[in-house]
């Protein structure tokens, strides 16, 4: 019985509680906590809205609190918006927090450039008045850049698409005018859709301009274009999506791809760095046989959902080339072609899901459907010739050679450190990679320790304990003679991209 009477006094004490209709509040006295005192909402570009910030105010008091006044100090002109505990706005009233509760504050900002007068734009969150007033300081640096969008129809809002070849296409773009043909280092260039190079045009992108796509983004360079990106040692060009959040500034696929369409010719890339994108590069052309359709030298890729580097049936000469962290294969030669790349560092150690291809693929075919079948048609891998380069990677096998008979296979590995730990020996039967065939295989290195500063962040220089150091063909070398950093690599040169430090 006695059990009975406790069980109902309890339920009589919860519906009491549960009929309170109001929390008494009392005011604020100026003791608030806040997750931080200055929120920073990073850079943005002159009217692009911001990501979404937040604070988190906490009422660490023994009472129930209302905060008589929450407001932008700028008030109603302030370019910030906030939203608190849900409501929109610039300023609120009475705002309640609960004892040993908090409440969120969203901040967001779009910023007109041509109407402030400091890049640094600044304003506050005043919390309640008088005596009592307390300040969280809001900070944006605000970029004026040069804008290329796809034309829009007024009326139906339609966005233009390309067309290449004669025919429409869904890419959402445009044509760059003659008059936008030369990217300079005065103002960042943000791209939304497809800004493409008509035939028999350059585009030519200045030492130290910054290039930002937007979602679904790129360049295409169409047949009989051209494409040079001349950066330089100490002032390289930087390409990368449009997000400048340090949260995005490694995210990879935030953008498209540079496309070199199959005709187009000469280009040319020195000192550049692409990240974060599908496709760093992605080269289609059948151009000539001993001349470079891409002279990519200096340069660095990372953080592409797809590839790095995907060439199909093209001609690459690629010199001081460091690609890491590829959904697919940081660097692809497909569909036969012409390769040529020295002192280059191709890693891949991409986490963000399970990686199936290698970190270099090369093969010579194409596959297709034609009524339900499967066809497979081959091209010539005229050569594919890695000297002095490092292939590594967080997977045991990060060389394919695939191979189809029809049509040549012709590949040359000299003083390379690669990474083919076949434990299962999948692969010892296949010709392709008798790694004692002298024809094809000259003076590698298999499975020892490229000794990578910090792979996971992109970080690969080597240091004192590479396998690779002092062992690259000092010939090739001579043709290289600086490493990607500028430092002389004709004494001693090492294998790979760098030449090694001594780590901190």
């Amino acid at each position: 019985m006695k059990n009975y009477l406790l069980f109902f006094s309890l339920i009589f004490i919860v519906i009491l509680s549960s009929c309170r209709d109001d929390f008494e509040t009392v005011p604020s006295t100026g003791e608030l906590r806040f997750s931080k005192d200055t929120v920073y909402l990073d850079t943005v570009f002159t009217n692009i809205g911001s990501s979404t910030y937040n604070l988190r105010v906490y009422n660490r008091s023994n009472n129930d609190i209302y905060i008589p006044s929450v407001r932008l100090a700028k008030g109603e002109s302030s370019n910030y918006r906030l939203n608190v505990d849900g409501l929109p706005g610039k300023s609120f009233e009475n705002i309640e927090i609960l004892a040993k509760d908090s409440i969120y504050v969203f901040i967001e900002t779009t910023i007109d450039f041509t109407q402030v007068i400091d890049p640094l734009y600044t304003d506050e969150i005043l919390f309640d008045n008088g005596e009592n007033i307390q300040d969280i300081n809001l900070v944006t640096l605000v970029q004026d850049a040069v804008f290329i969008k796809p034309n829009q129809n007024p009326i139906t809002r339609v966005i233009d698409s390309l067309t290449l070849d004669g025919q429409p296409t869904a890419i959402k773009g445009r044509f760059l005018e003659d008059s936008e043909l030369n990217f300079t280092s005065e103002k960042p260039y943000v791209i939304y859709g497809y800004a493409a190079v008509a035939e028999n045009k350059t585009l030519t992108i200045d030492a130290g301009a910054k290039v930002h796509f937007h979602e679904n983004s790129g360049l295409i360079i169409d047949d009989k274009a051209t494409l040079k990106i001349n950066g330089e040692l100490n002032n390289q060009v930087l390409i990368e999506g449009d997000r400048l959040e340090p949260n995005f500034s490694e995210t990879p696929g935030q953008w498209g791809t540079i496309w070199m369409r199959a005709g187009s010719k000469d280009h040319e890339i020195n000192y550049t760095t692409i990240k974060n994108g599908s496709i760093g590069i992605l080269l289609d052309s059948i151009g000539s046989i001993s001349t470079p359709t891409l002279i990519i030298k200096n340069s660095q890729l990372y953080n592409h959902s797809n590839y790095g580097i995907l060439g199909r049936e093209t001609n690459i000469l690629g010199e001081n080339i460091v690609i890491n962290n590829a959904g697919f294969s940081s660097l692809a030669c497909v569909i036969g072609g012409t390769y040529n790349f020295t002192h280059s560092t191709f890693a891949n150690y991409w986490n963000n899901s399970f990686r199936q291809f290698p970190t270099v693929l090369v093969n010579n075919y194409f596959t297709y459907t034609d009524n339900g079948s499967e066809i497979v048609e081959t091209r010539n891998l005229v050569e594919a010739n890695f000297t002095n380069c490092i292939i590594y990677g967080s997977n045991n096998i990060e060389l394919l050679l695939d191979k189809v008979d029809g049509s040549d296979f012709n590949y040359n590995f000299k003083n390379n450190l690669i990474r083919f730990n076949d434990f299962n020996n999948n692969y010892s039967e296949i010709l392709e990679y008798d790694f004692t065939d002298m024809v094809h295989f000259q003076n590698n290195i298999l499975n020892e320790t490229p000794h990578f500063k910090d792979s996971f962040t992109n970080d690969l220089i080597i240091g004192q304990e590479s396998s690779g150091n002092g062992l690259a063909n000092p010939t090739e070398a001579l043709q290289v003679p600086e490493d990607i950093l500028g430092q002389s690599r004709v004494s001693s040169p090492d294998i790979g991209a760098y030449q090694h430090i001594e780590f901190e």
